[in-house]
């Protein structure tokens, strides 16, 4: 069963192991497959043979894998599953209109899912696709056409086009604004009366987690001492939103992901404009088509929506040159 080490694997049997791997079982494997059991089985020994290992501990009435076959199983699984995604997508692309997007889980939530109806108005037959995820992704990923990333410039991949910066504001509900007015909870006139509240933070084990949170915004203020009443520790920054929305203290908010909520009153900045800070990091636009490949119509049009959103969203946080707001959109 010895095999040069460079020989290319034949894909061959690579489902059947999958199906037999997953299942624990050639029978179920063969009728999953549609296959008969001894096809299965035939697929298999072909497969060893060309690894020169053995994949399954076979027993009479049971299957487990060796530590070759885990292996193995590690990497075809996900390989097979990302096949399967962009077979579908082929296949409903020659037919309908699809856009693929990839962002962060919070501006999923606080920056796209809200606006999004208006493209979805004006494109009615535009499939979309959104996968919000922290994970970075391959810009030459087939299954995606667009990601809307957050990071800072050096980091942005090539082609990246900026859409908005970054600015941090302490925000509080409109319940816990109006007790303060009351005098019903303790008062939040100025930065050091935070000490009296509680602070909404988020810490997702990332380098921007530490830059983008309170100890950071302290510093700036001369507060690096401050000890507030006590933390909510929460790992994303829609979270930390969401519990300011529900009273349960300060959030330190990324103004461009809640500005509309402000204008709403559904959130409030304590301390005013006066006390947003801006940070180095900046959200971005990526085109994801292949190399040479022009972006679909849809793409192309997602893609225009969204520079034209992002100015929206530059005149609201004060970010937009005079000679942009000449040209905003309806």
């Amino acid at each position: 069963m010895n095999r040069p080490p460079h020989r290319p694997l034949s894909l061959d049997g690579l489902r059947a192991f999958e199906a037999v791997a997953r299942l624990l079982s050639f029978s179920a494997a063969a009728e999953e497959l549609h296959l008969t059991q001894p096809a299965v089985s035939r697929q298999i020994k072909s497969l060893e043979e060309e690894l020169g290992a053995a994949l399954f501990h076979r027993a009479t009435r049971r299957v487990d894998l060796t530590s070759a076959g885990q292996a193995l199983l590690r990497v075809v699984a996900p390989a097979l599953a990302r096949i399967d995604t962009s077979v579908r997508q082929i296949r409903m692309s020659r037919s309908r209109e699809m856009v693929s997007v990839t962002t962060f889980p919070s501006m999923a939530s606080l920056w796209l899912m809200p606006r999004l109806t208006d493209f979805e108005r004006s494109h009615p037959g535009a499939d979309i696709r959104i996968a919000a995820t922290d994970r970075l992704i391959e810009t030459d990923d087939f299954e995606l056409d667009v990601a809307l990333r957050h990071c800072r410039p050096e980091k942005a991949p090539a082609g990246s086009e900026r859409l908005f910066p970054e600015l941090l504001t302490p925000v509080i509900g409109a319940a816990l604004h109006q007790a303060i007015a009351r005098g019903e909870a303790p008062p939040l006139a100025t930065p050091a009366d935070l000490a009296q509240h509680t602070l909404i933070e988020m810490d997702d084990g990332t380098p921007p987690a530490i830059a983008l949170g309170w100890g950071a915004w302290l510093g700036a203020e001369q507060l690096g001492h401050l000890a507030p009443r006590r933390w909510i520790t929460l790992n994303f920054t829609h979270q930390q939103v969401q519990a300011a929305l529900a009273g349960h203290g300060v959030a330190l908010a990324r103004l461009a992901l809640v500005h509309e909520m402000l204008a709403r009153g559904d959130l409030v900045e304590p301390f005013g404009p006066a006390h947003r800070q801006p940070v180095p990091w900046l959200y971005w636009l990526v085109p994801l088509a292949g190399a040479g490949e022009p972006p679909r119509p849809e793409v192309q049009a997602f893609m225009a929506w969204v520079r034209a959103q992002a100015v929206l969203t530059r005149v609201a946080i004060g970010d937009v040159p005079d000679a942009e707001t000449e040209a905003l959109p309806d």
